[in-house]
C-alpha cells in the first residue's frame, strides 16, 4: 500500500465517516473535495476544516500552499474521485465480508429493500441509502461500513457501459443479482444490446472471480446471460416461491423482487417464517409503486423513474386493478435519443387500451400523440410540464377513481399527490 494511501486510510479511520458535501459538515468527518459540473469541492476545503471536519482531500497544491496552517489536516492526492474510491475499495478488503450487488433495469431499489431486510434477519446489514448507487455512492455506502458490519447489500446503477465494471472493481461483490435487462438509459447504453452488455458486467465479474448469481428461471435472457458465463455459480429459482408471502408492494411485478428476496434468505438459512416478517417490513416510499389512499382517489405513485419496460409493467398492473373510473398520467421517458418516438408512440397504444382518460405530460409524449392520434380512442389531455397539470387539476379536480402516476423523475408528477 503506498504511503499516501495509507495516510488516507489512517484519516478515514481517526475519522466520524466521510462526506463530500460542505454544507453538511459533521464534526469529526473526512471531506473529498470533490468536482461537479458547475462546482470544485477544493473551494470549500477551508471552510469544511473551519466547520469541523477532521481532514479535508484536496488534489490542487495551491489550496495547501495558501494554507500552511491547515497543513496538517489538508491531505493532498492526485484526483479526489480517483482517492474516494481506492480508499472504498481497500476499506471493503480490510472487512472481508460477503458483499451482494444488485443491478439491472427496473426494481433494483425495491430488491435492495427486501434482500437487506431479510439478511438483518442473520446479520449485521450494511445496504445502500437512499440513491447512493453511482460511482460516488458505492464508495460512500462502502465506507459507511464498519467492523460490526457481517454482511453488504450494494445497489449499482448506470446508464453507460463500464460503469458496472468500474462499480464491481471497487466493491469487489461475491453475490450478485441482475433484476431484469429493460429499456432504461437506451441513449446512454447505445441500444437495447448495449444494455445487456452493460449490465452483464456484474455477471462478468462474478464469472471472473468465483461469484454467484441468483438468476429468476423464468427469464430466458438472465437465463441465456447466466449460462453464457461458465464458471460463474448460478442460484436458479422460480418466481412462484414468492406465492404465500404478503407485502406492501402493488403490481404483480413485484413478485419477481419478492421471489429473490425468498432465496436469498434461504440460501443463507434463514427459515421462512422471518423471511416473511422481513418481507412484510417493508414499506415503499419514494415514489416507487406506493399505493396511496387519498381522500378523493386511488392512487398507485410509481414515477420516481420510468422506461418503456417500466411503464409496460406500470400499465398491466393497472389494467388487472378493479375500478369503474381509471385516469392514467404520464410523463415523458427521458434520456431514451433516438429511440424515444417510437417508445413513446408504443406506450400510446398501450395506455389507450388501459385507461378512459389519460393525462400527457411532456415534450415527447405530445410529439408521440401528434403522430398516432387517429389510433387512439381514450380523452387525452396534454400539458408541457406538471406545474400546468396542476393549475389545471386545481380547476377541475379528479375524483373516485384509481390513477396512476408513472413518468421520469425530472417531471416531477409526484407533485400532484397531494391535490389528487
Amino acid at each position: 500500500m503506498k504511503t499516501e494511501n495509507k495516510k488516507l486510510y489512517s484519516a478515514f479511520l481517526d475519522s466520524a465517516g466521510v462526506t463530500t458535501d460542505s454544507r453538511k459538515i459533521e464534526v469529526g468527518a473526512l471531506f473529498f473535495a470533490l468536482h461537479g459540473a458547475s462546482f470544485d469541492g477544493n473551494d470549500y476545503a477551508i471552510q469544511s476544516l473551519e466547520k469541523g471536519a477532521s481532514a479535508a482531500v484536496i488534489d490542487r497544491e495551491d489550496i495547501l500552499r495558501n494554507n500552511p496552517q491547515h497543513a496538517e489536516r489538508l491531505i493532498l492526492v492526485e484526483d479526489t474521485l480517483q482517492a474516494l474510491q481506492a480508499l472504498a475499495q481497500e476499506h471493503r478488503r480490510r472487512l472481508a465480508i460477503p458483499i451482494v450487488a444488485i443491478a439491472g433495469s427496473n426494481g433494483k431499489t425495491t430488491t435492495k429493500e427486501l434482500v437487506s431486510r431479510v439478511l438483518a434477519e442473520r446479520f449485521e446489514v450494511t445496504t445502500t441509502k437512499g440513491n447512493l448507487n453511482n460511482h460516488i455512492g458505492v464508495p460512500l455506502t462502502l465506507l459507511s461500513m464498519n467492523s460490526d458490519t457481517e454482511f453488504g447489500v450494494v445497489e449499482m446503477g448506470a446508464s453507460a457501459q463500464g460503469e458496472i465494471a468500474l462499480l464491481c472493481s471497487i466493491a469487489e461483490p461475491n453475490y450478485g443479482i441482475l433484476t431484469n435487462i429493460g429499456l432504461s438509459h437506451l441513449e446512454g447504453f447505445g441500444g437495447v444490446d448495449g444494455i445487456r452488455k452493460g449490465k452483464g458486467e456484474l455477471f462478468d465479474f462474478l464469472n471472473e472471480n468465483g461469484g454467484r448469481a441468483f438468476v429468476p428461471q423464468e427469464d430466458g435472457v438472465l437465463c441465456e446471460m447466466a449460462a453464457a458465463r461458465e464458471d460463474m455459480a448460478v442460484e436458479y429459482y422460480s418466481r412462484s416461491i414468492a406465492e404465500g408471502f404478503r407485502s406492501n408492494l402493488t403490481g404483480d411485478y413485484n413478485r419477481y423482487n419478492i421471489a429473490v428476496a425468498v432465496e436469498v434468505g434461504r440460501y443463507f438459512d434463514i427459515d421462512d417464517e422471518r423471511i416473511a416478517e422481513a418481507i412484510l417490513s417493508f414499506t415503499p416510499d419514494n415514489n416507487r409503486s406506493q399505493a396511496v389512499e387519498t381522500e378523493h382517489n386511488r392512487l398507485v405513485v410509481d414515477c420516481y423513474n420510468a422506461n418503456p419496460s417500466s411503464m409496460e409493467v406500470a400499465l398491466d398492473n393497472i389494467a388487472t386493478m378493479e375500478s369503474e373510473k381509471k385516469v392514467l398520467i404520464l410523463g415523458d421517458m427521458l434520456e431514451l435519443g433516438e429511440w424515444s418516438g417510437e417508445a413513446h408512440q408504443n406506450i400510446l397504444r398501450k395506455a389507450d387500451k388501459v385507461a378512459g382518460e389519460i393525462i400527457l405530460v411532456g415534450g415527447e409524449f405530445a410529439k408521440a400523440y401528434a403522430a398516432v392520434n387517429e389510433e387512439l380512442e381514450s380523452s387525452y389531455a396534454l400539458y408541457p410540464t406538471t406545474a400546468e397539470v396542476l393549475i389545471a387539476l386545481d380547476r377541475e379536480p379528479i375524483r373516485n377513481a384509481l390513477i396512476l402516476l408513472k413518468g421520469s423523475r425530472g417531471i416531477k408528477l409526484e407533485t400532484l399527490v397531494t391535490i389528487l
